[in-house]
């Protein structure tokens, strides 16, 4: 039977499924915010933006400090390596396959223009 890394693939996707969680990543990836001003730029209630950060959190693409009343994001250390070269392996998977289904598509209309000629005559 074929064992999956379920858990951390499944975090980090589940993560990256949200399109305010990837933008929040962008952000982050220019500048460290206050959850804040994530929950202002992204036109949402704090509690909502809380959330979303602790998605990002518990798969670790995203660090939280307190200090004071504030709290600060920033990106995490955690690097998404495996899951970019799992979704390379399966890219490269479809392109042979489509690769192939190109060939037998090709195959078939040389075949019906010879057919075609066959008719004609």
């Amino acid at each position: 039977m074929v064992q999956y890394q379920g858990t951390r693939f499944d975090a980090s996707f589940a993560a990256l499924s949200d399109a305010t969680r990837r933008g929040v990543l962008e952000q982050l990836g220019r500048r460290d915010a206050s959850i804040t001003d994530l929950a202002r730029k992204f036109d949402m209630t704090l509690t909502g933006m809380k959330k979303h950060i602790g998605v990002l959190e518990q798969a670790g693409l995203v660090t939280t400090a307190k200090v004071g009343r504030v709290r600060t994001c920033r990106l995490g250390l955690f690097r998404l390596d495996e899951e970019a070269a799992w979704i390379e392996r399966h890219r490269q998977l479809w392109d042979a396959r489509f690769d192939g289904l190109d060939t037998v598509v090709e195959e078939l209309t040389q075949k019906e223009k010879v057919d075609g000629r066959k008719k004609r005559k």
